[in-house]
């Protein structure tokens, strides 16, 4: 692997950047310093923190780095859950981002393991 953007991981996270963009952009005008900027933050906030662990020189720190990265990825499942409720979204797009977001936690989950156990 020659760079951090070689991952799926990063890649898909990365996915769900731009599609937190597209579907926020229907979001009230008055969300825009609020849940809008929170999710934005959250969703790019993962594929950082994947790229900055990558780029630490401890197996520790990446780890560390990927476990941030799984608690932004839970921060922004819950705001996606906060926009559904309060009708923000339509239903193709919160399945989009809800689907992509499980992939990525399961894909986060395996690297953290396979890290654990690597000697």
């Amino acid at each position: 692997m020659k760079s951090y953007r070689d991952l799926i991981v990063w890649q898909k996270a990365i996915d769900l950047v731009c599609v937190v963009y597209k579907l926020s952009s229907s979001f009230p005008k008055e969300e825009i310093f609020a849940l809008t900027s929170q999710l934005k933050r959250a969703a790019i906030s993962v594929p950082s923190n994947i790229a900055e662990g990558y780029g630490r020189n401890s197996k520790n720190d990446y780890i560390r780095f990927l476990q941030i990265a799984s608690g932004s990825l839970y921060e922004f499942q819950t705001q996606i859950d906060i926009a559904n409720r309060l009708n923000f979204l339509n239903d193709d797009a919160f399945d989009e981002a809800k689907s992509l977001s499980n992939e990525i936690e399961k894909m986060l989950a395996s690297l953290i393991s396979k890290l654990r156990n690597a000697k």
